[in-house]
């Protein structure tokens, strides 16, 4: 643990209400990051990031001041926000709900700047498109994919996000990856298609 995150802890085993500000403040952007991603709506993401950090609180409270203070913040408010997501696709299907915007009205309304896939993306077409395959993943990869490299994870933390081995969450993420580049593969073209 570095030390910001054991200061991070420590502030969370003796004072834990400004310890949940901080924790709030120092992951709020990552723990969006990841819901954006996995679910493409920015209202979703707020919604569910929302729950994630009321699920947390919730939990800090039960938790003792040596247990607040061995927590792996990131990782553990990762898991919290892969059990929300997991659980809101679940309510979902059972409860299928209008659609929202389109994923491409929502692009550039996300608040969080740090670069990732689509930010590298040359045209703004070319990011429609990956979010859209990132979407079309299926969650066992999406949700991996999300993690080591849009938020940054190590394996070793996607794995414990993932409840698995890390040799499971590299295998999980180099799936995804692939799909994810044949999803991205370009169509080809009707003259393409006529000289095959």
């Amino acid at each position: 643990m570095d030390d910001k995150a054991e200061q991070l802890t420590d502030l969370l085993a003796v004072d834990l209400e400004a310890g949940f500000t901080e924790l709030v403040r120092v992951h709020a952007g990552a723990v969006h990051a990841f819901l954006y991603r996995v679910s493409g709506s920015f209202t979703e993401a707020d919604d569910l990031g929302q729950d994630t950090f009321l699920r947390a609180y919730t939990a800090l409270q039960g938790y003792a001041a040596a247990r607040r203070r061995e927590l792996r913040p990131r990782a553990w408010l990762m898991t919290i926000a892969s059990n929300v997501w997991r659980n809101h696709v679940r309510t979902r299907t059972r409860r299928p709900v209008t659609a929202g915007p389109p994923v491409e009205e929502t692009l550039d309304a996300w608040p969080d700047r740090t670069p990732g896939p689509e930010e590298r993306a040359a045209t703004a077409e070319d990011r429609a498109r990956l979010v859209t395959a990132l979407s079309a993943l299926p969650e066992r990869h999406r949700i991996p994919v999300v993690l080591h490299h849009v938020i940054g994870m190590s394996y070793a933390e996607v794995a414990e996000v993932q409840g698995c081995a890390v040799g499971t969450a590299k295998a999980q993420v180099s799936r995804g990856l692939g799909h994810l580049r044949r999803l991205l593969e370009p169509e080809p073209t009707a003259l393409e298609e006529v000289t095959m």
